[in-house]
């Protein structure tokens, strides 16, 4: 799943750490869903999005 993750997070000049931090999930969960490696769970998909006042659908896409 493509996502906008990396540049909504660059706009607010957050680190991978920093995004983490106020999702409550590793460093390590951020860049592999940013890099598309890991799909986040429904329920973290609408936290990002709330986080960053967004819909789910403005975030993420599908790949095709």
């Amino acid at each position: 799943m493509k996502n906008r993750i990396k540049v909504l997070r660059s706009e607010r000049n957050w680190t991978q750490a920093d995004l983490a931090q106020k999702l409550d999930v590793s460093r390590n969960s951020v860049n592999a869903i940013e890099t598309g490696k890991y799909d986040p769970s429904l329920p973290l998909a609408f936290r990002i999005a709330e986080l960053f006042a967004l819909r789910i659908e403005d975030i993420f896409q599908n790949k095709e």
